[in-house]
């Protein structure tokens, strides 16, 4: 577990889950980001991470083997929806998530914290509007929960 603390909002995040985005987030046309296999390891002493896809690309399995995280695949037509039903499923407000696309919304809009990755696929505007932090690269994103402080700074009152 993640515990965050932020000043001035009389609200402390107690974080035990980390979804993650696939395609735009994790991973460029399918091939994971450099560096996120090194953060993803610092972090799953603290977190349970998940990875919901689509599986754009064929690559999901390899990823989530390669990162030692669990893998659950979401319908291409109602991606959206089925990665919403696992956040909740899981408990939203124990629950970080960061993603880029359209079928984020609704994770992100749920979450107890959400961040959205503009990478070299973009991120869909209303993806940008449902998140709480937006950040340039996957890599900065999970730079937040390794160096918690970060994320006061950025959430504080």
């Amino acid at each position: 577990m993640i515990k965050i603390s932020l000043p001035g909002r009389d609200q402390t995040l107690e974080l035990d889950n980390l979804l993650l985005d696939q395609n735009g987030t994790i991973t460029e046309d399918g091939i994971l980001v450099p560096g996120v296999a090194e953060r993803i390891a610092k972090l799953r002493d603290s977190l349970d991470i998940y990875l919901l896809t689509a599986d754009t690309f064929g690559s999901a399995a390899m990823v989530a083997e390669e990162l030692e995280i669990n893998l659950f695949k979401v319908s291409p037509e109602q991606g959206g929806p089925d990665k919403k039903d696992f956040l909740v499923n899981l408990a939203a407000i124990r629950t970080a998530a960061i993603g880029n696309g359209f079928n984020d919304v609704l994770m992100l809009e749920e979450a107890a914290v959400s961040i959205a990755v503009i990478g070299a696929e973009g991120c869909a505007v209303a993806a940008l509007r449902k998140a709480d932090i937006v950040v340039n690269n996957i890599n900065d994103a999970l730079d937040l929960f390794i160096n918690p402080l970060r994320l006061v700074a950025t959430l504080r009152a």
